[in-house]
């Protein structure tokens, strides 16, 4: 008989909509059927299900204490993880400006997993292993949260070949793929035409793609913007790295919105989480929908366990 999988599932912020999103994850038969789950953040939160208590919560505290509480919860999930005592990770919503104000110095989660983890380099991948046209998409954020403006800066041929092979050796160790068909998105128009509207592909993707290669990479392009995407979701592509984040997340939502889930590759173990934020405005009213915390805890248990298990299972 295969072993369940042990899950942590961090609550996020207090306030918002993670501990009802867990709790009606968890109720779910085919998904606690599963694994084995923890849940990990302040008591009396989501009832019925092992907790790792961080503290207590009280209705109504102030966003500077639930931001300190979301941050102690993604810390103690990260402890127990590298500790043997977690197969995988998923995290709940935080609300970055209470995370901060709750003392936590990190953009948000990847990058606090990261430092936690000790891991050289991390990537937030996009993934949807089934959307609204039936096939999956997983898109890579080169660069993620940045101004549009500052993007040329931060986009370089290193960024994207570190990019690019961590996701060809996630999809190999995580997904079981032996050689994944990775593809770059372009960053201009047309793949600039020739140089007619910019030079970012000769100048950044050119030295990139020769770098993957030497690598081993099995990798594509520059692809233009307006057809690699349809392409993937025909499967000539098993990733696609996206230059900056609309360009990205514009199409992934698109197809998979409700089912898409974050994906942190790089880490010594899987770390997934929803494609949505903490909804406060709605928490507490019992409208909110599950159905991303359902898959990203479904993908964590397969990447934990044997990926062909969730396609088994869908």
């Amino acid at each position: 008989m295969r072993q369940l999988p042990r899950v942590g599932i961090t609550i996020g912020d207090p306030r918002g909509i993670g501990p009802e999103i867990i709790s009606a994850a968890l109720s779910d038969s085919q998904v606690s059927a599963l694994g084995e789950y923890i849940v990990i953040g302040p008591s009396g939160l989501v009832q019925g299900h092992p907790i790792r208590s961080i503290g207590d919560w009280t209705s109504g505290g102030s966003a500077p204490e639930a931001g300190r509480l979301s941050g102690l919860a993604i810390e103690a999930a990260v402890r127990m993880a590298l500790a043997g005592e977690l197969d995988a990770v998923v995290t709940a919503p935080i609300d970055k400006a209470a995370f901060h104000e709750g003392g936590w110095h990190y953009p948000g989660h990847t990058e606090m997993l990261q430092d936690l983890a000790g891991a050289p380099a991390v990537s937030m991948m996009m993934a949807a292993e089934k959307t609204r046209l039936g096939a999956p998409l997983r898109v890579v954020l080169a660069t993620t949260h940045l101004a549009l403006r500052d993007v040329p800066k931060q986009l370089t041929a290193d960024l994207l070949a570190t990019q690019a092979t961590l996701t060809s050796q996630s999809l190999n160790r995580w997904w079981g793929l032996r050689s994944p068909k990775i593809a770059l998105c372009a960053f201009n128009p047309h793949a600039s035409d020739g140089g007619l509207f910019g030079d970012e592909e000769e100048r950044v993707y050119r030295p990139a793609i020769q770098s993957l290669r030497e690598r081993g990479v099995d990798v594509y392009g520059p692809v233009p913007a307006d057809t690699v995407f349809s392409r993937a979701l025909n499967g000539e592509f098993d990733a696609v790295i996206a230059p900056y984040h609309d360009v990205g997340m514009a199409p992934f939502k698109t197809v998979s919105f409700g089912t898409g889930v974050n994906v942190t590759l790089g880490l010594p173990f899987p770390r997934t989480s929803p494609d949505h934020g903490t909804a406060i405005d709605i928490a507490g009213r019992g409208s909110a929908n599950a159905s991303s915390m359902i898959e990203a805890i479904r993908l964590a248990v397969h990447l934990a366990g044997d990926f062909d298990t969730f396609l088994e299972d869908s």
